[in-house]
């Protein structure tokens, strides 16, 4: 058996889908090691795999969530981070790599270690048809001119990677783009846009979902159809107005509807109706098998939850990737899409009636439902990753592609 060291970056879309893998290797008898930050230890520890602690707190991904501010964080957090993930690494001896296509400090650490390495995707799959939100482009040209600062501190911290570190597999610039000669790419082949762009280095496993804690404290019971479910999810603030915007929308067509108000508390959401129920937190699965809608800010993690369970969607895009995936949602005939500033209790009452009452959304949902269970989830991907570390122990290990690989 194999030791394999998992580096993610510490948030909830992108730790979430690799837990059932890694639970998966360790019920096959690998030895597992996952680098976070305590907000996730124990759930990371429930799996089986031994925690090792970021310092910190977590990625200083603080201001707007544009691309120019999220690659100057993610450069400094790979310097950061990475004295303490090496000296961990060096003492775990690992045998493979799996690091978050996003996560800049897992594959410096491969190179510095000569250790072969494996990338997850747990958005989309970037390349010249796919653009990423880092890809150098006229757009973000522009960006980065209203925001020299982080341009400034994103030059410095990438000069610091290079001269410290074998910076070999890490892109230049589009740091949320590290390949590796295998990429596990959390969707479907039939979600992700132009997936015959791509070669067979990417494996597109579907969503990697697992049991997860059951909650004593939701009250399941309560539960009517039609169920219907809002979740802006937890990095971006809806704040209350939305929030209470979707409640007053929904009520009307559910025989009972969730709101999650994530950071918000739900008493600032004022009274309810008793068949709406508001809580920071909910099951989401569970909540997703019993519903006739979802009404999502479309991360990657949530909408794949919601195709998993094959239901309609009105995507409420808050930002990062998350208009193209709504874009991707409406393509397929799936859901619908609305901005955020366009949500009147009106519009979204209408849209969600549309989403309820014409089957050609459920149909389209149901056949994403069985691509998504076809592709193999948490199992496969444990499956491709040990074939891989067969290879890999044969042959040695791969230089990661330099370029978007295309057919």
């Amino acid at each position: 058996m194999s030791t394999v060291a998992f580096l993610s970056i510490p948030l909830h879309g992108h730790i979430k889908p690799t837990l059932p893998v890694v639970a998966e290797l360790v019920r096959r008898g690998h030895t597992v090691t996952c680098h976070t930050t305590a907000a996730f230890a124990d759930e990371t520890a429930a799996t089986g795999a031994t925690v090792r602690l970021y310092p910190g707190d977590g990625p200083p991904l603080t201001g707007p969530p544009t691309p120019v501010t999220l690659l100057d964080g993610l450069a400094r957090t790979a310097v950061a981070l990475l004295p303490a993930v090496l000296s961990d690494l060096r003492r775990d001896r690992p045998d493979l790599i799996v690091h978050g296509a996003a996560c800049p400090w897992g594959p410096v650490a491969a190179s510095e270690l000569g250790v072969p390495a494996a990338s997850v995707f747990t958005t989309m799959a970037f390349n010249r048809s796919v653009p990423s939100p880092g890809r150098p482009s006229l757009r973000l040209l522009a960006a980065a001119a209203a925001r020299p600062r982080s341009v400034r501190g994103y030059l410095r911290s990438r000069g610091q990677l290079s001269r410290r570190y074998r910076t070999r597999g890490l892109p230049l610039l589009d740091l949320v783009n590290a390949r590796q000669p295998l990429n596990l790419v959390f969707t479907s082949r039939a979600f992700q846009p132009a997936a015959d762009t791509f070669d067979r280095s990417y494996r597109f496993v579907g969503p990697s979902v697992g049991a997860r804690p059951h909650d004593p404290s939701f009250p399941a019971g309560r539960l009517r159809p039609p169920v219907l479910y809002a979740s802006l999810g937890t990095v971006f603030d809806a704040g209350p107005r939305v929030l209470r915007t979707f409640a007053d929308a929904l009520a009307p067509l559910g025989g009972t509807v969730v709101v999650s108000t994530g950071h918000t508390d739900p008493a600032a959401l004022g009274p309810l109706p008793p068949h709406v129920i508001a809580r920071r937190f909910v099951p989401q699965p569970e909540v997703l098998d019993r519903a006739a809608l979802f009404v999502t800010h479309g991360g990657m993690n949530s909408v794949n939850e919601a195709m998993y369970a094959g239901v309609p969607m009105l995507v409420v895009p808050q930002g990062a990737d998350q208009p193209l995936v709504a874009r991707r949602v409406v393509e397929l005939g799936a859901g619908l899409s609305l901005r955020t500033e366009d949500a009147t209790p009106a519009t979204v009452n209408a849209l969600a009636r549309r989403l309820l009452t014409e089957p050609g959304f459920r149909n389209a949902s149901a056949a994403l439902r069985t691509a998504q269970r076809e592709a193999g989830g948490h199992a496969r991907a444990a499956a491709e990753l040990e074939e891989y570390l067969h290879r890999t122990t044969r042959t040695g290990p791969q230089p990661p592609a330099d370029s978007p690989q295309e057919r």
